[in-house]
Formats: structure tokens, C-alpha cells, sequence
């Protein structure tokens, strides 16, 4: 899938490879410096279609339960409009609970605690991490994986997003009700906002985002070694 901005979804190989990395590995990388938003945010990305900046604003009392459903509230400014995500069964398959209970234990309000913000954004720090500056290689290369391919289309972090409205654009269509994608990714609608579908279709919408990796877990993230 292609966006506005030349960027494209990642491929289920490239998705393979980032999700198969070393910080979803057993092995620290030699001078690395692993921060637990290095673990989180690709996977929240890729479950929830946030962006980064909506990821690292995320504090603990984001996260909701609306009947049945746990959800994650996100607010943000701009175009995208405020809504609720239901939290994809693998989040807590990779240790979500433990790691918010972690975040309580620690004294921390905000989800990504040491996610640090640049000019009240942390968009940026993700940006550098993960694509690269200049030299400095980013996760991405890392994992074998070029920004531009050759067709010069980008990979970023922001493409997780577009893997996941790939995946609920199919569901919603199934569901009969297609402006539940809209909804989940902050969209209008005829220069409308979207009214919240009821919360236990958006879970149905969510539920078949395709797991890459059943052994994501936020206890080996920190067992490393």
C-alpha cells in the first residue's frame, strides 16, 4: 500500500525481519544501549496503526476497559481525531501486563517512560533510532532492510501503520462496515468525524491483524544478554 508521501507498508518478509531482530532476539548487539521503547513501540505501531507521537504520549490512565475490551485512548491535535484501540491479543501475549505493572512499580504515569521527547515530540528520537541518520544506522538497516527500495518508495516507522490499515481495511469490508477502519485510524469522513462503532466490532475489526512472531516477549527483551 502506498501513501501520499511515497512511503509504502512493509512487506511480510521485511515484517519477518524486523519482528525476528536482535531486540526480539536473545542477544544484546555490542555497545547497544536497549531502552524498553525500543521493544514496545514497533509492536504498538503494528497492532494499533498509532503514530509515534501518539505512542510516547500514551500514560497509563490511556488504557481502558469499555465493557468487556481493553483499549488504548489516544488523543492527539491535527487531522487525526481522538479514538479508542482495542488492544490486540498479542500485546499481552508479549508481556503488556507485566510490563504496565513494571511502569506502575517504577513510579512512571507515561506508558514509554524512557522514550525521550525532542522539542515536545518524540517523533524525532524514534525516527533516528529506527531509520538512521546520516552514518548512525537505524534498526532498520540493521535488520538488513533499506529505507528507499527500488522502486524509491520509503520504509519507516510510520509504515507499521499502513500494515495495519491493510489488515483492517479487509476486516471491516467483511464486517459490512467500512467506516470502522476510518475510526481506528483517526480518519474523517466527508470532512466529518467518525462516529465510535460499537466497541465490540472494533475488537472483531482488530482481531485478525496477523501475529508475525509468537515469541515476542518483553521478559526475554530483558533477560538479554
Amino acid at each position: 500500500m502506498k501513501s501520499q508521501f511515497g512511503r509504502r507498508a512493509f512487506t511480510h518478509m521485511e515484517l519477518y525481519s524486523l519482528f525476528n531482530g536482535y531486540i526480539y532476539g536473545d542477544e544484546k548487539l555490542k555497545r547497544e544501549q536497549p531502552k524498553h521503547w525500543h521493544f514496545w513501540l514497533p509492536i504498538l505501531a503494528y497492532y494499533t496503526g498509532a503514530y509515534s507521537d501518539e505512542l510516547g504520549s500514551l500514560n497509563l490512565n490511556d488504557l481502558t476497559k469499555v465493557g468487556s475490551v481493553h483499549t488504548f485512548s489516544f488523543h492527539t491535535h491535527g487531522k487525526i481525531q481522538h479514538r479508542i484501540v482495542p488492544i490486540h491479543n498479542a500485546l499481552w501475549h508479549a508481556g503488556l501486563e507485566q510490563y504496565i505493572q513494571f511502569v506502575k512499580e517504577s513510579g512512571h504515569s507515561r506508558l514509554l517512560f524512557d522514550l525521550p521527547s525532542k522539542s515536545n515530540r518524540y517523533s524525532e528520537k524514534v525516527r533516528i533510532w529506527f531509520s538512521g541518520e546520516g552514518e548512525r544506522l537505524g534498526y532498520l538497516q540493521k535488520c538488513g532492510l533499506p529505507n528507499v527500495d527500488q522502486q524509491g518508495l520509503k520504509t519507516a516507522i510510520s509504515s507499521l501503520r499502513l500494515n495495519f490499515e491493510q489488515q483492517i481495511y479487509i476486516s471491516a469490508i467483511q464486517l459490512g462496515n467500512r467506516s470502522a477502519m476510518s475510526y481506528l485510524l483517526g480518519l474523517k469522513e466527508g470532512g466529518d468525524s467518525v462516529e465510535a462503532p460499537n466497541i465490540d466490532l472494533l475488537a472483531r475489526v482488530v482481531k485478525p491483524v496477523r501475529v508475525i512472531n509468537n515469541n515476542i516477549s518483553w521478559q526475554r527483551f530483558t533477560e538479554r544478554h
